[in-house]
């Protein structure tokens, strides 16, 4: 039997795992890895030692006899770049996405490329300082030019890590594409500003090869198995601290109205949109019920179990509010689209009052809970089926939840 090899770079925790031809996971390594600093103080990923564990696992399992590992690929958080000297030698630390922006450089770019609201429609990215992967190399060219100088190629981390498993050096959509601030979304290039500023010949060329070993953006990798297995439009609504509607079939620009209420939009591997709408939800529900229980004095499983509580219609109440919020965020997504289905997966998929609540607000459409066992790192491994299964894709990727 085949397998396909697949490293998931979280911010927190480092997976290697093996599937097989069915996509069962028949191996996991998983670590977390000690950060450093930049010059500044601030922590940041190490990335001498990520490539030490990356390289050091791929040798280990392609040497372990259970496996016969046909393909690697690999899938990683965004937001963040490591730039390469012309020796392909990483420059520099790796800036970490959470540091905060200079607010004076901010002002500056925006005098020179706004005003910020239609810079961020075009570019599909709210203004949120170094999760704007462009500005960094826009800090980098003005606060740190003697790294900035040194520069060859700049590659978004899922990219980097593919080429240290043996890809080439190239640029990818998915990472491009996530509030980076770098592409026009209407005109399908990289922004004037960009361009403007020089930083566009630090890319790569963009794989021509759809089965390639690029890497992928950890949240479009976990759309992947949805769109492989699922063929009617749909949206995805991923819960967790962030609620977020996935509308791959949703191509209609963003406009100013949805960008104010915290739309965004991705792109898949070939460069389509996806119209993304998000809400804190599991934020605000984690706040409330926390508040409820201490005020009433009780447990978080008193709270679900007494369904006849005074704290229970309380909580009951905070659902309705919740899920009406819910509703808003995902009429955004669902725009003007024909989409019919909504699957739901991580925490609220579980949650009655939720469930329920959607299936009220939204009597149309067919409200599915869902799970697919590690998303992220199965649409990575789906992206090669080509190059390492000769088996179709299974139709069972998608559980009930």
């Amino acid at each position: 039997m085949n397998h396909c090899l697949v490293f998931d770079i979280g911010k927190t925790n480092k997976k290697a795992l093996v599937f097989d031809e069915q996509y069962r996971v028949v191996h996991e390594l998983s670590v977390r890895l000690p950060e450093t600093t930049d010059e500044e103080g601030y922590p940041c990923e190490d990335i001498q030692l990520l490539e030490k564990w990356i390289l050091g696992t791929k040798a280990q399992l392609l040497k372990d006899t259970r496996f016969r590992i046909r393909a690697i690929n690999c899938t990683a958080y965004g937001a963040s770049f490591v730039h390469l000297d012309e020796n392909m030698n990483p420059v520099g630390p790796l800036v970490n996405y959470l540091k905060p922006f200079p607010e004076e450089l901010l002002d500056e770019f925006l005098h020179k490329y706004g005003p910020a609201d239609r810079l961020s429609i075009e570019t599909a990215s709210p203004l949120l300082g170094n999760l704007n992967s462009g500005l960094q190399l826009y800090w980098l060219k003005y606060h740190k030019p003697e790294i900035f100088n040194k520069i060859h190629r700049s590659l978004h981390l899922p990219q980097w890590v593919a080429m240290l498993l043996g890809g080439e050096a190239a640029s990818e959509m998915t990472s491009i594409g996530c509030h980076t601030m770098l592409w026009n979304f209407r005109e399908n290039r990289y922004h004037d500003w960009v361009r403007e500023e020089g930083i566009d010949i630090l890319f790569p060329p963009v794989s021509s090869d759809p089965a390639a070993l690029s890497g992928l953006h950890d949240s479009s990798s976990a759309l992947l198995p949805y769109l492989i297995s699922i063929q009617e439009p749909f949206i995805l609504l991923s819960t967790g601290t962030w609620c977020i509607a996935l509308n791959p079939f949703n191509s209609e620009p963003l406009t100013p109205e949805e960008f104010a209420s915290d739309c965004l939009c991705y792109l898949t591997p070939e460069g389509k949109p996806v119209k993304a709408a998000r809400y804190f939800g599991g934020y605000e529900h984690e706040q409330s019920v926390n508040d409820i229980t201490a005020r009433h004095g009780i447990s978080q499983e008193q709270l679900f179990q007494d369904e006849n509580s005074p704290a229970r219609r309380e909580y009951e109440l905070f659902m309705e509010e919740l899920v009406e919020k819910q509703a808003v965020s995902l009429r955004l997504a669902l725009g003007r689209t024909s989409v019919r289905t909504i699957y739901v997966d991580g925490g609220f998929s579980k949650n009655r009052l939720y469930m329920a609540g959607l299936a009220r607000k939204f009597p149309e459409m067919s409200i599915i809970p869902a799970e697919v066992g590690q998303a992220t790192a199965l649409g990575a491994a789906l992206s090669r089926h080509q190059v390492w299964n000769s088996w179709p894709v299974p139709d069972n990727l998608i559980q009930p939840g």
